[in-house]
């Protein structure tokens, strides 16, 4: 019986997850990483015990997780946070996307790959995940600039990501001869068009809700927000990530008579954020990277230093301090469903290298998702250490 399959896996998963959430408290590792191990051990890549059924639901699931992450984190973006720290979330997210193009796409030249390859594999290395980011930050309960910071960066970040990925599609496109009109317009479509249906769906939002609970909207409101974001985005092919967060920027701006204009949605994100996170650990096709291990390691190594590179260069254009430049881009490394995305497009556009594109994003994707989070972890434990320090002398 495939529903009561179902049902049973993903009340197993549930119930895993709260466990390995204890553990990851008590060891101090990021219950993210845990998930993403969890999902390769009960998934394809070691035991394969998932039942078939539960990979269906990722159509489901896996948009409304993130764009209830992306409708958080726009929310973040309130006019007191952009004008203590938007120059530096602009400043340190431009230089970590136009380090990551450059380095990834410059080093896989280096050591041997066909031009497109290279530069497609740099515009995919761009996009950071902001689900795992953020929920580091709520896990550690992490406070102050740097952790504003690092939530505005990642808010907005993938909207540089899509219109590099957008001008490397295009790029590869003229190389082999495909329309590049086709692929800028595509790109272009999918970034200001997320932009327009997020402000188009967030100006009633802010003056509809929270008024049959006055202050608060209900949770029957706020999910109805976010479904409303996911849905008619995938129908529209845009960006449900960009709508997500504008429509949440838009209701926090402008729905002055809310008190916690998104407090029902963290109520009930967990959930979702479980199972996009176990499939994603059970999405690894071993075989596959098999084929490209050698790419994946220099993929991974290039990422890792152009993150580096970028946060340092970011912070210091930005003013920050040098512990909160060198500390920046390891708060950045998590990588997930936005890379996944674009390398699903490529593939579809380019089908002639569709299979070691996706072996080295998923596989790349699956490495950060499980050490990135650490780095976040030790970047904001080194900032709290440090900011603790200072206020004891």
């Amino acid at each position: 019986m495939p529903t009561a399959d179902l049902l049973i896996a993903i009340g197993i998963l549930f119930l895993a997850g709260l466990a390995l959430d204890a553990v990851g408290r008590q060891m101090h590792v990021p219950r993210v990483t845990l998930l993403i191990l969890l999902g390769a051990v009960v998934g394809p890549p070691v035991f394969d015990m998932l039942p078939s059924s539960i990979a269906g639901t990722n159509d489901l699931y896996a948009p409304t997780a993130l764009t209830m992450v992306a409708f958080l984190l726009g929310g973040s973006l309130r006019p007191e946070a952009m004008r203590q720290h938007g120059f530096t979330i602009i400043a340190v997210s431009l230089s970590v996307v136009v380090a990551s193009v450059l380095v990834v796409s410059g080093g896989l030249i280096l050591i041997g790959l066909p031009l497109g390859f290279a530069v497609l594999l740099g515009g995919l290395s761009a996009a950071t995940d902001p689900a795992a980011t953020r929920d580091v930050v709520v896990q550690t309960r992490s406070k102050g600039r740097f952790a504003t910071n690092i939530l505005g960066i990642v808010a907005i970040d993938d909207a540089w990501g899509l219109l590099a990925f957008s001008l490397a599609m295009t790029f590869v496109g003229d190389l082999n001869g495909n329309t590049v009109e086709g692929a800028m317009q595509h790109g272009l479509w999918e970034v200001f068009g997320a932009i327009a249906l997020g402000i188009i769906i967030g100006l009633p939002a802010a003056y509809l809700t929270g008024r049959i609970k006055p202050g608060e909207p209900t949770l029957v409101e706020a999910v109805g927000v976010v479904f409303l974001c996911s849905g008619l985005a995938l129908w529209l092919n845009l960006s449900f990530l960009l709508t997500g967060m504008v429509c949440g920027a838009v209701i926090v701006n402008l729905a002055k008579h809310h008190e916690q204009p998104f407090h029902e949605i963290e109520r009930i994100e967990w959930p979702f954020m479980l199972l996009f996170f176990v499939m994603a650990g059970a999405s690894l096709d071993i075989d596959a990277l098999a084929e490209v291990g050698g790419v994946a390691f220099a993929y991974i190594g290039l990422r890792s230093l152009a993150r580096i590179i970028g946060g340092w260069v970011g912070g210091r254009i930005a003013g920050l301090p040098k512990r909160e430049s060198r500390l920046t881009g390891l708060a950045l490394m998590p990588q997930a469903g936005v890379a996944i995305g674009m390398a699903l497009v490529a593939a579809e556009r380019f089908p002639d290298i569709a299979r070691p594109l996706l072996a080295v994003t998923i596989s790349g994707t699956i490495a950060f998702e499980i050490f990135g989070p650490l780095l976040t972890q030790f970047a904001l434990s080194r900032i709290a250490a440090s900011e603790k320090a200072v206020s004891e002398t």
